[in-house]
């Protein structure tokens, strides 16, 4: 474990509807945060339109393949422009007065445009936002173009060969699953950021319970990894060091999205803020792209074991909600296992104060030790 140590958070950081408005602007419109699968804008004109935390945006493959992105808010009168996602578009209409924009998000028509100042008209667009694709993975920064600055660094080069390894962009997406949670978004992030609870929610057998005492974790800039040796696998991980080969490998990816891999399938999990107290949890599960039946039947099955264990977390979060405004809950105590939501939750408030969530990983004793 990285020397994070134990830790308290007040409640009202989950709680408080004026810190989540300045997470929103400071914290959320300011990260990289992913929209939808590359392969579900493949063509020239499909686009996808993505809806979270009170905004609106749509991403749209150009002819030269790469992608554009822009809110989804009429310049005219505040409306949605496009209200779903589709295929082939050359360029998207808001229906209420017919404002025409192209799939970068410029006014290239406006009906009686005459009446209107000139001036407000020239060089009129919705305002961009920040696109890119890596790991087969559309992302955005809604803030707009350079805010967050590059997707590669904003992933760091350690997650980035690590999880890069599972080669994500040759997977297919099998299924998505939603479900809307009246709890804060923060809550579900913490969910899948420690082990620590496994034992007593998901009913683990003794050994795989001692065996998850031993998982790796670290920091590295705004996000975190852990390495569980689960399913009997801690000796041979133990010789070998192959843990994407043998162990269930967590990437926590600042602010909204968890990666849980295996060597044979890959969840997300991803938090879409919709209020103070309510998130849509998102569980997708990616396999391999492959003619192997063998290895479809396997994946299916751990999939299928893996749906009834993310069920227990959504159910578990009813209780949390049942007393999240109850005056005897004060605060979260964090222990050193549970070190991954102290980082996650120092780096909000960095955000939240200005600071870009950097420079807060603990200071290491890389001296050789004796014993």
């Amino acid at each position: 474990m990285p020397p994070i140590g134990p830790s308290t958070l007040d409640a009202d950081v989950y709680r408080d509807p004026r810190r989540y408005e300045l997470e929103r602007i400071q914290v959320l419109n300011r990260s990289w945060q992913i929209i939808c699968r590359s392969d579900q804008i493949p063509e020239p004109g499909d686009h996808h339109v993505w809806q979270g935390h009170g905004e609106s945006i749509v991403i749209t493959r150009r002819d030269d393949g790469g992608l554009s992105g822009f809110h989804n808010v009429c310049q005219h009168r505040g409306a949605r422009i496009v209200s779903r996602s589709g295929t082939g578009a050359r360029r998207f209409t808001c229906r209420w007065h017919n404002w025409a924009y192209d799939r970068e998000g410029k006014v290239v028509g406006v009906p009686d445009r005459h009446d209107f100042d000139p001036g407000s008209l020239a060089g009129l667009c919705a305002p961009a936002v920040d696109v890119d694709e890596w790991g087969g993975w559309v992302w955005a920064v809604l803030a707009g173009p350079g805010v967050a600055g590059p997707l590669l660094d904003w992933i760091g080069p350690e997650i980035a060969a690590d999880l890069g390894a599972y080669r994500m962009e040759d997977m297919r997406l099998v299924e998505k699953l939603e479900w809307e949670v009246d709890v804060n978004w923060k809550v579900t992030i913490d969910a899948f950021s420690e082990y620590y609870h496994a034992q007593a929610l998901h009913n683990l057998p003794p050994k795989d319970v001692k065996d998850g005492r031993e998982s790796t974790m670290d920091v590295f800039g705004r996000n975190a990894m852990m390495v569980v040796p689960f399913m009997g696998v801690l000796e041979e991980l133990r010789s070998s060091l192959d843990h994407t080969a043998l162990a269930i490998c967590n990437y926590s990816l600042f602010p909204t999205a968890v990666f849980n891999s295996h060597r044979l399938h890959t969840q997300l999990f991803r938090a879409v803020p919709l209020g103070v107290d309510k998130t849509r949890f998102e569980a997708w599960e990616l396999q391999y792209v492959t003619e192997d039946t063998g290895y479809r039947e396997t994946a299916d099955l751990f999939w299928t074991i893996f749906k009834g264990v993310i069920e227990q977390d959504v159910m578990e979060w009813v209780d949390v909600a049942a007393v999240a405004r109850s005056s005897a809950y004060r605060q979260n105590i964090f222990n050193e296992r549970e070190c991954l939501l102290t980082h996650f939750h120092r780096v909000c408030e960095d955000m939240l104060a200005g600071g870009d969530g950097l420079g807060l990983e603990p200071e290491r004793d890389l001296t050789p030790h004796k014993g």
